[in-house]
């Protein structure tokens, strides 16, 4: 684990965390035992309604009219039959899914098919106890076993959660969790994603995992006041090469995440969140129980595995074969593997992010997810990141470095930061961060020159985007101080001469 990590208490069901294991016969190097030892139905607005409840009935028609009949039993029976081609298992989660007979396509499924060879033998009964929605505004934890999570995600391949295959559902708000629109089309984007999931359902069936994991969704009640703030930049290492996975062992590492964590990970996407989220498949089950994120909310996911290597992006990826993880575990169990999923806005007008309130609102996104309550700076890991928000969502690389370097700033945590093979990048950051950090420029001041940057340059812009302009910007106006207003003042004084200093 990091070596910076305070200890950890013993771990136990408090209010706001939930555990489905034994936590007093939680033992290294042996199986977790689920807690109760019989199934807990919670049929309810709270809680995820699983398969195998009784509540989970399935409309029959009869010569003597309508009746039910147990939606599990149906499954079970289903699943029983075992399976010879791609059409069986077709058939299979159509016999649950009767109304999407016409709707559902499983030609990517077929084009697989030779290649699935993993037994099912996980059953929704690995887990006794309710799992708790984790809804907007909650600062909840959940904490399942590996083994409980396959057992999870076994379901969700073969579409047996109830009322989860419509956006019009109570579910409307959360993420698909069947597997269903992974088996549409011809894609090779699907295709390999299958080929990475099967990889883990190889694994998990042939050696049962051991660890827990722990899902903490994490609201930001009170935000920094980012014009008054005196915190300096924290250390950076940069480069081109590398990827967050690989080389931020140890630290925090970033997703760059929708809204509805896991994007088109079960759909048509493979950019930098559906790739971890399939390379480490234990990620997929926070789609079951995390509705979407509100503007000032994150989700931490402690102790998933990696199980496969790939090569390649979108278009590109390939799996390529299975991966041995051999990160150490903390005293709950759990890999040291910390990832926050922080969602970006979307762009659709390049000056947009540049707007106070575009600014103020990444911020607090990042922040949110950088922060954690009752830790001091010493005990917190650096964070791993890169391009988030840019790409698809059109965020400016340029200003999306500054925003994480000022809510890591805040946060207490130094940063490794991925530029994914982009070197001048890597070269303006690094710049611009030795610059800021040489002028003892603080936080505060940063964000009011970002403030400044908005109204000046971008409201009165009307020539071509250009990529440096920001930071030229920035370098200009720090050093236009006179050597008179560089020394520094001490307390709410020092932020007040530090804007008036850059007007």
């Amino acid at each position: 684990m990091p070596q910076c990590a305070p200890p950890f208490p013993h771990l136990r069901a408090l209010p706001n965390h939930t555990v489905t294991v034994r936590t007093d016969l939680l033992r290294e190097g042996e199986f977790p035992v689920s807690y109760p030892s019989k199934f807990k139905d919670a049929w309810d607005d709270m809680s995820v309604k699983m398969p195998c409840s009784d509540k989970n009935l399935f409309p029959m028609e009869t010569e003597v009219g309508g009746r039910v009949q147990s939606r599990w039993d149906l499954i079970c029976n289903a699943l029983r039959r075992g399976f010879k081609s791609s059409l069986d298992i077709r058939e299979a989660i159509l016999t649950y899914n009767i109304a999407h007979t016409k709707k559902w396509d499983f030609t990517a499924l077929n084009l697989l098919f030779s290649t699935l060879s993993f037994n099912v033998h996980f059953s929704s009964y690995c887990l006794f106890q309710p799992i708790p929605l984790l809804k907007t505004r909650m600062n909840h934890s959940l904490t399942l076993s590996q083994e409980q999570i396959a057992c999870l995600l076994a379901n969700a391949f073969f579409c047996t959660f109830p009322r989860r295959n419509s956006r019009k559902s109570e579910y409307g708000n959360y993420p698909e969790i069947n597997f269903y629109r992974l088996f549409e089309g011809s894609s090779m984007r699907k295709i390999e994603k299958l080929k990475t999931l099967l990889c883990y359902f190889r694994r998990v069936t042939q050696n049962r995992p051991k660890g827990l994991v722990t899902f903490t969704r994490q609201t930001l009640n009170n935000p920094p006041n980012w014009e008054s703030s005196q915190k300096q930049l924290t250390r950076l290492h940069i480069s081109c090469r590398g990827t967050i996975e690989d080389d931020g062992y140890g630290m925090l590492q970033v997703d760059f995440a929708n809204r509805f964590v896991g994007g088109g990970v079960t759909g048509h996407g493979l950019v930098q969140e559906e790739i971890r989220f399939v390379i480490n498949a234990e990620l997929i089950v926070s789609r079951l129980f995390t509705e979407a994120l509100e503007h000032d909310e994150c989700l931490i996911i402690t102790g998933t595995e990696q199980y496969s290597k790939y090569s390649g992006y979108a278009e590109s990826y390939k799996w390529v074969q299975h991966d041995e993880d051999k990160t150490p575990s903390d005293e709950w169990q759990r890999r040291c593997t910390e990832i926050v999923a922080i969602d970006a806005l979307k762009f659709r007008h390049y000056l947009e992010q540049f707007l106070p309130e575009k600014i103020l609102r990444e911020l607090n996104k990042a922040y949110c997810g950088f922060f954690r309550n009752n830790y001091k700076s010493k005990h917190l890991s650096a964070v791993a990141t890169g391009n988030w928000g840019c790409g698809a969502f059109g965020g400016d690389t340029r200003l999306k470095a500054l925003i994480q370097l000022m809510a890591a700033a805040e946060a207490g945590r130094d940063v490794a930061y991925f530029t994914f093979g982009d070197a001048q990048l890597m070269r303006d950051v690094h710049t611009i961060h030795s610059f800021l950090t040489d002028k003892r420029v603080t936080v505060g001041m940063l964000f009011t020159l970002l403030n400044q940057y908005s109204s000046l340059v971008c409201m009165n812009r009307h020539t071509a985007r250009r990529e440096e302009s920001l930071y030229r910007f920035i370098q200009e106006r720090v050093s236009s101080r006179t050597p008179a207003n560089d020394e520094e003042p001490s307390g709410d004084s020092a932020a007040l001469a530090g804007v008036l200093d850059l007007l």
